[in-house]
């Protein structure tokens, strides 16, 4: 099975790149490998396949030698309205121009000796997609569609070691691809530092490098304990650097997560995560737009961003071996959307507001190999503004009233595990 895999990770994210866009947790996914996945993303006490170092490296330990192959078929809903606007009725638009979108994700793992595990996992760790056909900025003088696309490919090589029976530590390396293109927001360029570098310059993209730290221990038999930390990502984006704050610099922020397994029986067990994400501390996602009112353009030090706070999620998920062949599981999670109501008007770009996902999935084993299969479903959140366009004509305000967003999301994912 190594001999086979030997060349698969660089294949594999060649094939991802064009097909990696989608937005949970503000834009976080909410899980990584099929089997968190169906259980809302709870993995950090939990490792259940090759690609549990994404969530937590130490939980590789368990993993044992097993490839994952997998695929999400994801349906966002993305749509956005303007009311009470000087310079045009109250108008709906559709973001959803581009509608499907498909997610591939691969791991690897082998046992180097008892006490040490590698493992090399490649998913997207976030993304965002709008495409508005009718622009909702036309209004104030934009043209053609707008919408914006983001694309965050990880790459995770990473290493468990087994001190004891009970504790395991983890460490990878997360090298993050991130890729960037904006459309229809010319208007904007009369309110940045770069008018020339606002809108339309096709795809950037940007590498970046960080770690992940991770730690599980069986507190009691049938308890177990995880912790995991990854740091912020440096990333930038040069040819929109008249839109991002800092000359274009967009940061993966830094998260962290607590998780709790619980397995009172052989064929019952119970988990929950903690996660926060720190949007608030990336300058172009958690800086205010209103930084435009007081005259610091886009593109500056400290400009205008989309004006993201952090989330913290609550996750929780449940399993039950109905025979040794055949896993159920579940899952529900919920947090705190990103997005303030006085913060709409830019997030008309970026409406990632979900805050409830509720999730079934299932693993069928058979010889060496396993399928998994889950349906996950995020229902419509909306925000209404509150006073969140700029009153006042151009160059100052863009007259005034609120945007409205809204966001829900359906996903379908399927994999194949081959297993040693």
């Amino acid at each position: 099975m190594s001999r086979r895999w030997r060349s698969s990770p660089a294949l594999f994210t060649a094939l991802c790149m064009p097909l990696l866009a989608h937005a949970t947790n503000g834009y976080f996914s909410e899980g990584y490998g099929a089997k968190s996945q169906g259980q809302a993303g709870v993995a950090v006490a939990w490792g259940q396949d090759s690609l549990a170092s994404a969530s937590n490296p130490a939980a590789l330990a368990d993993v044992g030698e097993r490839v994952d192959l997998g695929l999400t078929w994801f349906v966002p809903s993305r749509s956005s309205a303007i009311v009470g606007n000087q310079f045009g009725n109250d108008a709906s638009y559709s973001g959803n121009a581009t509608r499907n979108f498909f997610l591939p994700e691969f791991g690897y793992s082998r046992p180097i000796s008892d006490a040490v595990t590698a493992g090399i996992a490649v998913y997207g760790n976030g993304g965002l997609d709008t495409d508005y056909a009718s622009n909702p900025y036309a209004r104030f003088g934009a043209t053609g569609h707008a919408g914006v696309g983001l694309e965050q490919l990880f790459i995770t090589p990473a290493a468990s070691w087994k001190a004891s029976a009970t504790q395991r530590f983890g460490v990878a390396l997360n090298i993050a691809y991130q890729r960037f293109s904006a459309k229809g927001l010319g208007v904007f360029s009369a309110f940045s530092s770069d008018p020339g570098h606002v809108s339309d310059q096709g795809n950037d993209s940007s590498v970046g490098t960080g770690l992940r730290l991770g730690w599980s221990g069986e507190l009691a038999p049938g308890w177990t304990l995880g912790a995991s930390w990854a740091s912020k990502i440096s990333g930038r984006f040069s040819r929109y650097r008249g839109l991002f704050a800092d000359a274009g610099s967009f940061d993966v922020p830094e998260n962290y997560a607590l998780g709790l397994k619980f397995a009172p029986a052989e064929d019952w067990t119970f988990g929950a995560d903690l996660q926060k994400i720190r949007y608030s501390r990336v300058a172009a996602v958690g800086d205010s737009i209103r930084g435009l009112l007081q005259g610091t353009p886009l593109g500056a030090s400290g400009g205008p961003g989309f004006g993201w706070r952090d989330v913290t999620v609550l996750k929780l998920a449940l399993s039950h071996a109905v025979s040794p062949d055949l896993v159920l599981r579940a899952g529900f999670s919920h947090g705190r959307q990103p997005v303030p109501a006085g913060e709409t008007f830019f997030n008309i770009l970026a409406p990632g507001v979900v805050e409830n996902h509720a999730t079934v999935g299932a693993t069928w084993r058979h010889g060496g190999g396993e399928w998994t299969g889950y349906l996950a479903y995020a229902p419509g959140k909306a925000v209404n503004g509150a006073n969140s366009i700029p009153p006042g004509n151009p160059p100052g305000g863009f007259g005034g009233g609120n945007a409205n967003v809204t966001l829900k999301e359906t996903s379908v994912g399927l994999s194949y595990a081959w297993r040693s």
